[in-house]
């Protein structure tokens, strides 16, 4: 089920940077005659009396440019083939893979290995460091492995060290640091190539919950700087709030929903993104645009007596404070400064107070 929506917050067009149209992975014997013998259009039972396995099916989504998208599912649903799939790390059985207007599974091994050390970047829940190799040494492993020099692999390794706070470092091994700081020396490897599109599985899921939070604050500090494509893979729905431009929820192999983390928990398409959303907090997700009084724009010019501006985008959870104790609305306003509406102290209340389910 993909998303069509290409528009960003501000109604403009944004481009598909990657695109999985009909992917399918199916694991067992002469899978891929059987799927064109069927016209791709296969259930449980007959993948079954074939002896196959269905791990990726059907599925079909767009990557926009700059955005974060987040694949999740319970363990077995097909997320980290999938991802593997937009990569070729696996061979899809059927179906396209469209990077940047390239069929991917139309490009030679020799092609993939090409995009893949110079325009993608992986970082998996293993951090899978060389244990001989010094920070600055894993760092510049990729740039080593593509041909540059010495001084050049050396400048650009220093430069993401920086990035992801682990300067002073540069000369410790891996069996010296923190899982945290392991991890972080994981990130800087995967950008040092400089990747157009960055994929990452569970990368943060072996950590402790403190850690975790903070390789969380620190993966959405990078994206503030450096603004890449992602396509993020976790099983962990706060996680998933936190992190998603927009989310897709995957289950048996398939692609339920795409949707922002709100649409998802305001809108479940199924019963499974019911139950799968069912204790997320209102507060979370819902944001100011969301449960405003909507005005005109004649209207707003008379509204000076507010007690502040909110964007339209901004999540309950981060303004409830200020609006509860405040006596006077704020004012809400879209991406490009326009008055969208009013929002309400009462409004705020009612989401806090309204349990978990939205509906």
């Amino acid at each position: 089920m993909s998303d069509n929506n290409a528009r960003d917050p501000d109604g403009g067009e944004r481009s598909v940077k990657l695109a999985c149209e009909a992917v399918w992975k199916v694991f067992g014997p002469g899978a891929e005659a059987f799927l064109a013998e069927h016209g791709g259009q296969v259930g449980d039972e007959l993948l079954a009396s074939a002896g196959l396995i269905g791990a990726v099916r059907d599925a079909s989504l767009d990557v926009y440019e700059g955005e974060i998208f987040v694949i999740m599912g319970l363990s077995g649903s097909g997320k980290s083939t999938l991802v593997r799939c937009m990569s070729r790390l696996i061979e899809p059985t059927a179906g396209r893979v469209v990077f940047e207007g390239q069929d991917l599974l139309a490009a030679s091994e020799k092609e993939m290995i090409e995009i893949r050390r110079h325009r993608m970047g992986m970082v998996f829940q293993h951090f899978a460091l060389l244990p001989h190799l010094t920070v600055l040494g894993n760092v510049a492993f990729p740039l080593e492995v593509q041909g540059v020099g010495r001084a050049a692999r050396e400048k650009r390794a220093l430069e993401v060290i920086e990035l992801v706070g682990l300067q002073g470092r540069e000369a410790y091994y891996p069996r010296e640091l923190s899982g945290g700081q392991q991890q972080r020396v994981g990130i800087a490897r995967s950008l040092a190539v400089e990747p157009e599109i960055w994929f990452l599985d569970e990368p943060f899921s072996a950590l402790d919950p403190l850690i975790r939070r903070e390789m969380q604050d620190e993966f959405l500090r990078l994206q503030n700087v450096l603004h890449k494509t992602i396509v993020f893979i976790t099983h962990d729905f706060d996680e998933a709030i936190r992190l998603a431009d927009r989310i897709a929820i995957m289950n048996d192999g398939r692609i339920i929903q795409i949707g922002t983390p709100e649409d998802l928990v305001v809108n479940p398409a199924t019963d499974y993104v019911a139950e799968f959303t069912h204790d997320v907090p209102r507060a979370k997700v819902l944001t100011a645009g969301s449960v405003m009084t909507a005005v005109d724009g004649v209207a707003s010019q008379a509204m000076a007596d507010v007690a502040g501006r909110v964007t339209a985008d901004t999540r309950i959870e981060a303004l409830a404070a200020e609006v509860v104790n405040a006596d006077k609305p704020f004012l809400v306003i879209g991406a490009n400064g326009q008055t969208l509406g009013l929002l309400t102290r009462e409004a705020v209340l009612a989401v806090l107070v309204g349990g978990n389910r939205v509906r």
